[in-house]
């Protein structure tokens, strides 16, 4: 292996270790609103005026299908977490396109969400607004695990292939 093949696994494996911490750290954000709604107890959120998270966790929009946001957030940041250490052991390009595809899916719910705060409940909520930026940190750093499409070779970019003349 080349000193720039190894230099790009490390780079990967970095990648995979910051998406871990981010998962991390995403499903400790998404337990806390949980445990707060199902203990019915109110969030502690004061932060910069934001102090919308009560308004926001008790709306009808932090349902689907009768099952708090929350806990699919938890879930999503599990299925990320699960995934990321899968991949440190198994440097697998599935498991790398897995993530891709989970982390953009839950970076466009968070948009989603995101934007029903903003424009229809017209109130903030910070967690909320934390998880939105860390699957948005997830899904950049996915970006760098896996390229969307291969390079063409170095040597294929020199050859040049010869025209036929005009007529």
């Amino acid at each position: 292996m080349g000193s720039r093949a190894r230099i790009l696994c490390a780079m990967k494996r970095a990648y995979i270790v910051a998406i871990l911490i981010l998962a991390f750290c995403g499903l400790t954000d998404s337990v806390y609103i949980l445990q707060h709604e199902i203990n019915s107890t109110p969030l502690i959120c004061d932060i910069n005026n934001l102090s919308g998270c009560n308004v926001v966790v008790s709306s009808s929009y932090s349902y689907l299908f009768g099952i708090p946001l929350a806990a699919y957030g938890a879930f999503f940041y599990g299925i990320i977490f699960f995934l990321a250490a899968l991949e440190l052991v198994v440097l697998n390009q599935l498991v790398r396109r897995l993530i891709q595809a989970v982390s953009l899916i839950g970076v466009l719910a968070s948009l989603y969400f995101t934007l029903v705060q903003v424009f229809v409940i017209n109130a903030f909520c910070i967690y909320c607004l934390v998880s939105a930026v860390i699957a948005l940190f997830i899904v950049i750093c996915a970006g760098f695990i896996e390229p969307l499409r291969r390079s063409v070779p170095q040597d294929l970019l020199e050859t040049r292939i010869p025209l036929p003349p005009a007529t």
